[in-house]
């Protein structure tokens, strides 16, 4: 079957052009209903992505209805309304032997259902059997989108160590950091402060729960700032921002016998310094949180299935493909959290509900 698919050809430029989408075995097609903005979008588009090489399609959070089923497949057919995440682990290599899904040696572009800037997305067949699930009805569009992103959180939240812990300040009010404000609250915590920018983007955090705000571009001074308000220090930072100062900070922030998470990813290569006597003495827990598991990806289908976040904060808008350029730019602007993209022109929903 034929459709429109966004394509980068190079950082910069995107276009819509027709392709030929079809099933292989154990494969599946969908029509897209709805795909949803990313910050690893934005990445590539501006500067192009190491593991994607151009041209690629764009797109990877999305949920559809299965327009054809490859040779052998039995659990769904055509008609049917699933959610998936993109990707899912192979069980063989050395990580997934151990209990690593997350970290599966053969997750790449290549191997995920990559390029939900459409109208159809083929699901290969290894996530076809691990991570596609019936969508109920009736489900907003825009939250069963989120699967991915949320199965990506609910990763990092468990590797937290939250017993006892009062005060957890989240840096970076983007989306991500804005679901860590979710879970974080869901799971208990009884203060969640969030650093970041853009009068938006901490509205919905105030929304979504968090305690204190504090707005970036009103503190000259933030390791100060941060001395000034808490100074014994944190007892766990969220670090969703990824760029070396903010991994710095956030280790100087957190106190005693405190933990850092880092969640937010550098350019290959990048390297921070680390007080190695503070992390000694004071027993710092330094962790890094990347990707998901099955088992994440269930927990989080769990979660929006039972509408247990408020997750409609996060999308500021809904357009059609053929308005995917526009997207982009309002992202790149800041006028925007996120953006859902309609896989046809007539499956942009006004209200975002099915």
């Amino acid at each position: 079957m034929r459709g429109r698919q966004a394509v980068l050809l190079e950082p910069g430029k995107l276009e819509l052009r027709e392709v030929e989408t079809e099933p292989g075995p154990g494969e599946i097609v969908l029509k897209v209903d709805l795909a949803m903005t990313c910050g690893t979008d934005l990445k590539t588009y501006r500067r192009g992505h190491p593991k994607l090489p151009m041209p690629t399609p764009l797109g990877h959070e999305f949920t559809g209805t299965v327009a054809a089923v490859g040779q052998g497949v039995t659990r769904f057919r055509e008609g049917d309304e699933v959610l998936a995440a993109p990707s899912a682990p192979c069980g063989d290599c050395p990580p997934c032997v151990r209990g690593l899904e997350n970290l599966c040696e053969h997750i790449n572009g290549r191997t995920m259902a990559w390029g939900a800037f459409a109208d159809y997305l083929r699901i290969p067949a290894h996530v076809v059997r691990r991570n596609v699930y019936p969508r109920p009805r009736g489900l907003d569009l825009r939250h069963a989108a989120l699967l991915e992103p949320l199965s990506c959180v609910v990763a990092g939240v468990e590797r937290l160590d939250l017993v006892g812990k009062d005060r957890v300040m989240v840096m970076g009010a983007g989306p991500i950091g804005l679901l860590y404000v979710s879970l974080l609250k869901r799971r208990g915590v009884q203060e969640v402060i969030v650093l970041g920018k853009r009068d938006q983007r901490l509205e919905a955090a105030r929304k979504l729960g968090a305690d204190q705000v504090w707005d970036l571009a009103e503190i000259e001074d933030p390791d100060t700032f941060v001395r000034d308000h808490v100074p014994e220090g944190l007892c766990t930072v969220v670090e969703c921002v990824g760029r070396p100062e903010a991994w710095s900070q956030a280790m100087r922030w957190v106190r005693k016998g405190g933990e850092v998470l880092f969640y937010g990813g550098c350019a290959k290569g990048v390297e921070v310094p680390l007080d190695t006597h503070r992390v000694h003495y004071d027993a710092l827990t330094l962790k890094g949180a990347f990707h998901f598991t099955p088992s994440d990806v269930r927990i989080s289908l769990d979660l929006i299935v039972r509408r247990e976040l408020d997750l409609d904060v996060l999308v500021s808008d809904v357009v059609p493909l053929s308005r995917v350029q526009e997207a982009i730019d309002r992202l790149l602007e800041g006028t925007a959290i996120k953006i859902g993209i309609g896989g046809a022109e007539s499956a942009a929903p006004s209200g975002g509900t099915q």
